[in-house]
Order: structure tokens, then sequence, then C-alpha cells
């Protein structure tokens, strides 16, 4: 009996050291390669920037430029006369990009890389600005909780929102070492961390005066300018925060690949080509081709650009005259958008990476400091030079572009010179509330097809003067998107939450920041 308990006991030793060594290397053996359960930050980089830039983009040309009135609809007009709905995005799709982020954000952490979260929290900190810009009470706090649990977030008001914001992105730029360790995957910026921290303090700025009617942005704005070697911001438009396409696909200017009839719905608005006629503005060439009824080639030739009221019904609008002779009226005798932006299918000349996904130009910044030099907020520079440069980087922009897109004969037709300026409604002179009006009205020209940008702005300012049309189906013009009916449904009680406190969830509810 011993001597059989001694062998069945060698056995079962013997099978153990087996099954132990058959097992070691186990888990290593038995992962997929083609399903990782993680990823390095490298790989979720370009996915993150380019899902989140190019709903932008697309923000810009189907709500932006409507409803500031760079272009106009002449079908399926519900856009135009505000006949607008729950707006599932850009909610949704930036939430979705959040996780991301945080992942990002984790494997910084985990591998010592700051420059990723870094560059996260600068990404993210825009992300959230065009959410609550968009809507106002958002989830922040607990936006990215649902691993800890939170899968139903509350809203924070818009104030929380910013001060977060506004922390992130001073982290952000402390975190960002021109000198440390590299990234890859930056398809914004090909990895050059200097750019990402005149992203993050040209933001700033832009923050900073979106919250100047409720906070003072004085000794914020003025710390930014008075130690560039700390908070760098961009110094020409060689630093302009814009996505540059490619021309294989999937990397194309999105209009490039956009169907005819729908490219065709939208048309260059009587509002943006009465102000730049009568300023005999050149970026009328850029912004609008001219008439199919013209020939379609005349670049240059002021009547031949054409366009049509914001608002009209959708017969109305399909119908419209711009002469006023109804013979002459329809789709023919209205300016397309301009040809840089326009689709394959739309001309052969049409440009696969003429147009960027601009976030934050440089013609921007300057504005921005042009107003605050002028209201009172820095006292670095002068207000007519900011100015100034703003115009000018606007058109040396574009001429950048039209060469991209090899438009010599659009290039040539668009100029400046010190007559353009000279002129009474662009000389930086008058009252205070003249000068601003005419930054306004510069800086509305200048942000054409910059996402929603124009349209936060001019909630902010009220420059220009934008009127509903007169098949708007309510009298004042939106003020913020309608939650998404998801978020209604499946976080009802956060939602009516947000809605107490914010007011009634329509368009016309003004957001936090804007008190005029």
């Amino acid at each position: 009996m011993k001597l059989f308990n001694i062998k069945a006991t060698i056995v079962v030793l013997a099978l153990l050291v087996t099954v132990a060594s058959c097992d070691d290397g186990f888990e290593e053996l038995n992962e997929n390669p083609n399903s990782p359960e993680s990823v390095p930050a490298s790989l979720l980089l370009p996915t993150v920037l380019r899902n989140g830039i190019n709903e932008n983009a697309g923000k810009a040309w189907g709500t932006g430029n409507v409803v500031m009135q760079y272009s106009a609809k002449i079908q399926f007009t519900n856009e135009d006369r505000y006949n607008w709905g729950p707006e599932s995005n850009p909610y949704n799709s930036y939430y979705n990009i959040m996780r991301d982020l945080e992942n990002i954000k984790r494997i910084a952490e985990e591998t010592g890389n700051s420059n990723y979260k870094g560059v996260a929290l600068v990404f993210e900190s825009w992300l959230y600005s065009v959410l609550t810009d968009s809507y106002g009470n958002i989830p922040y706090t607990e936006a990215t909780m649902a691993k800890e649990g939170t899968n139903l977030p509350k809203f924070d008001d818009q104030q929380t929102v910013y001060q977060g914001i506004i922390a992130s992105l001073t982290e952000g730029n402390s975190l960002l070492d021109p000198s440390g360790a590299g990234i890859d995957g930056d398809i914004l910026f090909d990895g050059d961390i200097m750019r990402w921290k005149k992203f993050a303090n040209s933001l700033l700025l832009r923050v900073h005066m979106r919250l100047s009617d409720r906070v003072d942005p004085s000794s914020a704005m003025q710390a930014i300018l008075n130690d560039p070697v700390t908070y760098p911001i961009m110094e020409g438009n060689e630093d302009n925060v814009a996505l540059q396409y490619l021309a294989d696909l999937p990397n194309q200017q999105p209009l490039y690949t956009t169907r005819s009839g729908s490219f065709d719905e939208y048309r260059l608005s009587e509002k943006m080509e009465n102000t730049l006629k009568s300023l005999g503005d050149t970026r009328l060439f850029v912004y609008a081709q001219p008439t199919t009824d013209s020939g379609a080639g005349m670049v240059g030739n002021w009547d031949d650009y054409q366009g049509v009221p914001n608002g009209l019904a959708d017969e109305e609008a399909l119908q419209y005259a711009p002469s006023g002779d109804p013979t002459k009226g329809g789709s023919n005798f209205i300016s397309r958008v301009g040809l840089m932006f326009s689709c394959s299918a739309c001309d052969d000349n049409a440009s696969p990476t003429a147009r960027q996904a601009m976030i934050i130009s440089y013609s921007e910044q300057q504005f921005v400091l042009a107003e605050a030099r002028e209201r009172g907020f820095i006292t670095s520079g002068t207000a007519e030079d900011y100015y100034t440069s703003g115009i000018q980087a606007s058109f040396d922009y574009y001429d950048a572009r039209l060469a991209e897109g090899g438009y010599t004969e659009i290039m040539d037709a668009v100029e400046v010179d010190a007559a353009y300026f000279a002129q009474p409604e662009v000389a930086y002179t008058g009252a205070q509330d003249d000068k601003l009006s005419k930054i306004g009205t510069q800086k509305w020209i200048s942000l054409f097809f910059t996402g929603t940008e124009s349209w936060f702005d001019w909630r902010r300012t009220n420059y220009p003067e934008i009127l509903p049309g007169p098949g708007a189906v309510q009298p004042a013009v939106p003020v913020r998107f309608i939650y998404p009916s998801s978020v209604q449904a499946l976080n009802k009680a956060n939602y009516d939450e947000a809605v107490q406190s914010q007011g009634a969830d329509d368009n016309t509810t003004k957001v936090w920041w804007d008190v005029n």
C-alpha cells in the first residue's frame, strides 16, 4: 500500500508539472493579433483627429455657412428657415471620440510620453468648446466615467465646463514639450509639438474672448501675450490649425466626392454677395463661382456673381431670379459655392486638396486681439495693427490655397491694396462701436467655412446683422442646437435637470455666456 501511494504521488506530481509547463506562454499563444486588447496611442490619434475635424468641416457646410448667411439653400431649405429638430451631431460623434481621447491619456501616462497627453487635452478642450457652444449645458465632469459605472452622466452648467476647458488647455500647454518624446499618428501637425502649444494658447485667447461678457479676460489674455516663451501663439498663416487634405481617398476634402445634386443645393447667399460687392472685396471670387448663365468663366466680372436670399421656401428659392425677371430665374442664374470647395462631379477643375478643414486661423486670432485691444482687455500692440493684419492674413491664406489648387486665374483676381483699407467701410476709424462693428464684419468674412465658429461669435457680438428670411418658421435666428432625441430618451432625469437649469430645450434659449 505504501509503495502504491508513493507511485501514485509521483504520477500526480508529474502530471502537475506537465500541465504547468504546457500552460507556460498559453495566454500569449492564444492572443488574437487581429483583435488586440490594447493599441498604442499612435494608432488611436489619426482617427480621433480625422473624425473630430471632419465633423466640424461638415457642420460648416450643412449648418454654419447657412445660418451665418455665407450660403443659402435653393432646395430642401429647412436649415435656412430654422426648421430645426433635435441635433445628434456633434453631440454623438464628439462623445464617441472622447472615449478614445481618454485611452490616449491613459496610455500616455503608462508609457511616460506626456506629449500624447498634452495633445489629447488640447484636442478634447476644442471638442468640448464646440459642444458647449452648440448646446449649452453638457456632460463634462462625468462624461467619460462609464468604466467607473457612470453610464448616465449629469449635465454641467456652461461656466463649469469652461472652467474645465481653461484648466485642461493650461495643463496641456505645460505638458507639451518640443524637446520631449516624439509622437506618431499626428495628421494635423505631423508631430510638431510647438504647433500644438500654439493651438492651445490661441484657443485660450478665443475662449477668454468668448466669456468676456461674463468674466473679465484682461489678466488671462495679457499673461499669454507677456510670456511668448511659455505661452506661444500663432505667428502667421503657417501656424493655422487646419487639416490638410490629400489627393487620394479617403483623405480628400469632403465635398470633393459629394454628389453634384447635393452640392448644388447650396448657393452664394445674397447677404454675402452684397457685403463683398459693396466693399469691392475680391474674396467673392474665392467664395463663389460665376453663374452658369454667365458662361461660368468670367472670373473677376462682378456682375457674373449672383446670390439668393436666405430663408426662402423651397419653390420660391428654386425659382429665384436675381434680376427680378422671372424668365431669368433658377439655379443657372445663381452662383455656386467657390471652385476650391467644389465636387469632382460638378467640375473637372475641382481640387481634392485646395480646401483645408479650418479650426483656428491666424486671421481669426488677429481679430480676437484687435477686439481685446479695442475693449481694453490687453495693452500689447494696437487694435488697428491687429485688425489690418487679420484682413491681410485672410487674403494671403486664400492666395496660397488657390495656388495649391492651380487656380491661377482666380488667384490673380484676388488681391487687396491700400485703397481697400482706406475706404470708409473698412478704415479703422470712428467711435468704438464703429470699430467693433468693422472688426466683427471682417472677422465674419474671414471665418467662411470655419465650422460653426462664426455662428458662435455672432451670438456674442451681433456683428454683422443677420436677419431671418421671409420663409423662416420663427422670428429669431437660432442660438443653440436642441439636444439629441437619444439623450432625451435614455438620460431623461439628467436631461430634465439640464433643461430646468438652462431653460427650454429649443433653439432660441441662450447659453450662459450669451448675454446680448
